[in-house]
């Protein structure tokens, strides 16, 4: 499982500014302004061949007792909780404050692993920065500066080290015929994940009734059908992170998101009794930035009258209209009926999200491609695709080989990944296309 890292701090200490940098996004709105960040933020972020989940938080005011700040501080604790090592970010320019001594009280108690980090230090001198902050006995400081990147890769590359030193050995893993595909089945809470693992198993493996977030982590059941063998990870339900404040059930986002990233297929599960979410759709391009390979089953689709199925239909049609690669399956996980066509989706999905494609058939192909529709040309130069190759598995990766092809726009390339998704009969995973221009001899910068 990815480590997890904490930011945690009081308001206006860089938290979200350092988030930004670590996950390479813009995701964590940054301004001048104390109490930003409310939620609990994820993101995802890789040193070197160690990928890592980092949270960002809002101002943390541990003994706030009522509005919004108590509400913040709730998400924060939450977020210590989950993590592995806790990064405790202190503003250098206005040294240490009774608040900052506050937040210590509480991350002593909590056992987790801190590290004390001062920001804002660009320019200062390490003796002066860090002085008062020794007072707090969380060790050496590490001086950081997240908007100029100062110190930050050794920052990370250390919370790593801790994170990974404090984890028990991994159990030894199955080889891949054993252990199967590795299906991930994520959703809302209540939406019949625990049911649908059971309907599989043919037995009650896992708790299932009418209440949501009763699946508290996530489980791993090895399971065999029709002679083929698979492992089913049965997550607990995610909520959007403003509307509930139970610790028990907000522990589960992290595991949730970390058994997508190590599932070969997703199976997103939908509850045909109520409208397609945002959180769903949330859920679902997380799952697609993942690069996982993906079969959605819109559960409790017996009873609904056929008006009904027609709206959910079109509601789906409208909102998870970037899912159009994967299959959409209608079932009952309760009354086990459309089981059969699912599984056999997630074994499509798998064989191609794991398809090893032969330069020569992806090159014809991308050849045909052209001659069908050209890319447009940008002024005077039309781009030359030449050649393509596979990059990757898991999701499939092609890459195109030719000239001036940063100019080829982005319908161009979905129109290329349709053509390579009908060509190859790649349904069920995502499909990245990259380009690589040759180098021209004749441009000045190559002189």
């Amino acid at each position: 499982m990815k480590p997890v890292i904490a930011l945690i701090g009081r308001p206006n200490v860089g938290k979200s500014t350092l988030f930004n940098r670590l996950t390479r996004s813009r995701d964590a709105l940054v301004a001048d302004l104390p109490g930003l960040t409310r939620d609990r933020h994820y993101g995802e972020g890789r040193m070197g061949e160690r990928p890592f989940l980092v949270i960002d938080t809002g101002g943390f005011e541990p003994v706030a007792k009522e509005g919004i700040m108590h509400e913040m501080a709730k998400q924060t604790k939450q977020a210590v909780a989950e993590a592995d090592v806790v990064i405790f970010i202190v503003d250098g320019r206005q040294g240490l404050t009774p608040h900052d001594k506050t937040i210590t009280d509480f991350l002593r108690k909590s056992g987790r692993s801190v590290m004390l980090v001062v920001n804002k230090a660009e320019g200062m001198k390490y003796s002066s920065v860090t002085a008062d902050f020794y007072e707090l006995g969380l060790g050496d400081p590490y001086v950081i500066s997240a908007a100029h990147g100062d110190g930050v890769l050794d920052l990370v590359d250390e919370s790593l080290d801790i994170a990974f030193a404090q984890r028990p050995p991994e159990p030894e893993e199955p080889d891949d015929a054993v252990r199967g595909i590795k299906i991930a089945i994520v959703g809302r809470p209540n939406v019949g994940k625990s049911t649908l693992v059971n309907t599989l198993l043919g037995e009650d493996r896992v708790i299932a009734f009418d209440m949501p977030g009763t699946t508290r982590d996530s489980i791993e059941i090895p399971f065999e059908r029709d002679g083929k063998h698979y492992t089913l990870i049965d997550t607990a339900g995610i909520r959007r992170r403003g509307k509930v404040f139970e610790a028990i059930e907000k522990f589960s986002v992290v595991k949730t998101l970390q058994s997508v990233s190590e599932a070969n297929v997703v199976l997103l599960l939908l509850d045909a009794q109520q409208d397609i979410s945002e959180q769903d759709a949330h859920i679902a391009g997380f799952i697609l930035e993942s690069g996982r390979a993906l079969v959605i089953g819109v559960n409790k689709w017996d009873g609904l009258q056929s008006d009904r199925r027609d709206e959910i239909k079109l509601d789906i049609e409208r909102k998870l209209n970037f899912l159009t690669f994967a299959k959409f399956h209608f079932i009952s996980a309760l009354k086990s009926t459309g089981i059969a066509p699912l599984m056999k989706s997630i074994d499509a999905a798998y064989a191609a999200a794991m398809a090893n494609l032969s330069t020569p058939k992806l090159t014809r192909a991308l050849i045909e491609a052209v001659e069908h529709q050209q890319p447009k040309r940008k002024g005077s130069i039309r781009p030359k695709l030449r050649y393509a190759h596979q990059g990757g598995q898991n999701p499939p990766i092609i890459v195109i080989h030719g000239n001036a092809l940063d100019s080829i726009g982005d319908v161009y390339k979905r129109y290329l990944e349709k053509h390579f998704r009908e060509t190859f009969s790649l349904t069920g995973t995502p499909l990245r296309i990259e380009m690589r221009s040759g180098k021209n001899p004749f441009s000045k910068s190559e002189k």
